[in-house]
């Protein structure tokens, strides 16, 4: 397991030479001819979020893990802070999302975005989060959201799409907002966005019991819930 730091992409592409993975590959010898080792990811995080990443250093592991994950046998919980009061009566998002890509400067494909769509709507494929409020600060609420599809951003989409988005969120927040966070002095200021994968629960491979990692929120996170509080 590794405690992801945000700002940091889980594997090299879209412009980033390397990832987490080949880091540890380079830094442990992995992959070198004529000594190979395995290690691969057993499932992502985004570049912005931090926190619990599994990683396998067998074939065999990574095989049953992301079985795992397909079948939705894991428990991946996130601590999220979002803006305002978010409604206790909101416990289940089931909405449909669609990835598509905005035009860049060129016309040709840019950056990646999520959004919900109608239940109706043959492009949407079905996504589903899980929402415990685990405290509420002026102005924001601590989030315990747990996923049960891993569609791309979800949790990020299916909050903001309830008028509550991540604090911190560059690309489906309240950029207004997020720019006089970030000016603040100190613990009040939030520089990245509030989303830290801090749990996962999975069937160990080997042994076959049921394990749980956490992740502590990082300093700068607590730092700025115990200034806001």
């Amino acid at each position: 397991m590794v405690d992801k730091p945000a700002g940091v992409a889980v594997h090299g592409g879209s412009g980033v030479s390397f990832g987490v993975i080949e880091q540890l590959r380079r830094a442990r010898h992995y992959g070198e001819v004529g000594g190979a080792r395995f290690l691969e990811l057993a499932h992502r995080l985004d570049r912005e979020t931090s926190g619990v990443l599994l990683l396998a250093k067998k074939r065999s592991a990574l095989t049953a893990l992301q079985e795992q994950f397909r079948r939705r046998e894991t428990g991946k919980t996130y601590l999220a802070l979002v803006l305002g009061d978010w409604p206790a009566a909101t416990r289940v998002i089931d909405a449909p999302l669609y990835k598509y890509q905005l035009a860049d400067s060129s016309g040709s494909g840019g950056e990646r975005r999520v959004r919900v769509v109608a239940p109706a709507d043959p492009a949407g494929r079905r996504a589903v989060t899980l929402v415990r409020v685990a405290r509420r600060l002026p102005g924001f609420t601590l989030l315990e959201v747990t996923i049960r599809t891993g569609r791309t951003h979800q949790i990020r989409v299916h909050l903001a799409s309830q008028g509550h988005p991540i604090a911190g969120d560059d690309k489906y927040g309240d950029f207004a907002r997020n720019k006089s966070l970030q000016k603040m002095q100190g613990d009040a200021a939030l520089q990245r966005m509030f989303l830290h994968a801090w749990r996962l629960q999975f069937t160990h491979p080997a042994s076959g019991e049921r394990v749980e990692l956490e992740a502590p929120l990082p300093a700068a996170l607590q730092g700025f819930l115990t200034h806001a509080e």
